[in-house]
């Protein structure tokens, strides 16, 4: 049973609510919120601390307070959040490395929960219907969000053996929505207009941003070990998914995507890597055997009602449509022209 509890990442939306909530459960003594910055909203009866994990100084942080249970969420997916993409790595990687070198030294920590993605799965053409927690990617990520949550999980792996008496469990998220949490996903179905690759109608589940805290609170004071996938019932196709957000939809060939994702990049609208434009193209499936039957745990939202959850916060956003409409389809346009100029060099070769 968790009594002295660390959370990372508590200055951010899913960090704070979930120290808020281990505050308040029966057995819970103490939580501790680690992060660089104040939170900007009210985390209650939870002690903050602002540390940097990428810095040592988070092992007397653990020692002084006496903690037996570590949550780590400060795992960031979006690089824009965070002032680009060398942050984004650092915190991820560097940041999980110092963390876990500080609970390997303690002698009170009994228990690690680590926040993971389904990123970890890739999308490609070749991935079946459904992951389970033992299968590995296709096709591994080749950079961003997707890589950062590989190595996380490699270094978890690595402290797991060199501490076989610490009870381990990753939880790997499908991408959670809701009403309030705001991710890459949420960014790129709030455009104007919704670039989609032609020929392509990928299934998605997702997480909605309760039941995701509801899966934490259970990881951090329960006893399931392991890998756990974690999301709703069914799927959304993605063209189901721009037609709850009532948005236009654009077409545009895939080889174009990258193009496209640096457009909304500069225009300040989203921020999709390679590998998110991947998984609007082929999907992801996760299978949640374990989610039940390790974790216990039961969604109270399907795929379908999480997006729906998100979608009814959209409001009408006609002004700047055709402007992200001429740009992204200039961009598609001559990518398309490109890959035909390729295709018919080859084929004069």
């Amino acid at each position: 049973m968790a009594r002295v509890v660390l959370v990372t990442g508590v200055s951010r939306y899913l960090g704070g609510l979930l120290a808020r909530r281990l505050a308040a459960e029966p057995g819970v003594e103490r939580v501790v919120g680690v992060d660089v910055i104040p939170p900007p909203q009210d985390i209650g009866d939870v002690e903050f601390v602002r540390a940097d994990i990428r810095n040592p100084m988070i092992s007397r942080v653990i020692e002084q307070a006496g903690v037996d249970t570590v949550v780590h969420m400060n795992v960031i997916a979006t690089p824009t959040f965070v002032g680009g993409r060398t942050p984004q790595k650092e915190i991820n990687v560097i940041g999980t490395m110092q963390l876990l070198a500080a609970c390997q030294k303690s002698t009170t920590v009994r228990r690690l929960v680590v926040k993971s993605s389904a990123a970890v799965y890739g999308s490609t053409s070749r991935d079946p219907a459904m992951f389970t927690e033992d299968m590995a990617a296709r096709r591994s990520p080749s950079g961003g969000f997707g890589k950062d949550s590989i190595e996380v999980e490699g270094y978890v792996r690595g402290f797991a053996r060199r501490r076989p008496d610490t009870e381990i469990l990753m939880l790997r998220f499908a991408n959670v929505l809701g009403p309030k949490i705001r991710t890459s996903v949420t960014d790129y179905f709030s455009l104007p207009v919704v670039p989609v690759p032609l020929g392509y109608d990928a299934r998605m589940q997702f997480v909605h941003e309760d039941d995701a805290i509801d899966a934490l609170v259970l990881g951090a004071t329960g006893s399931a070990t392991g890998v756990v996938n974690i999301a709703g019932d069914g799927v959304v196709t993605v063209h189901q998914a721009v037609a709850m957000a009532a948005r236009p939809m654009l077409p545009i060939p895939l080889p174009s995507a990258g193009l496209v994702g640096g457009v909304t990049r500069r225009l300040g609208l989203a921020d999709f890597s390679p590998d998110q434009m991947s998984f609007l193209a082929f999907g992801r499936g996760l299978d949640t055997t374990r989610m039940r039957t390790v974790l216990a745990f039961e969604p109270r939202y399907t795929s379908r009602e999480a997006f729906a959850a998100f979608a009814g916060t959209l409001g009408a956003a006609v002004p700047r449509a055709q402007v992200v409409t001429d740009a992204v389809s200039g961009v598609a346009g001559l990518a398309s022209q490109a890959v035909l100029r390729s295709l018919g060099a080859g084929s004069a070769r």
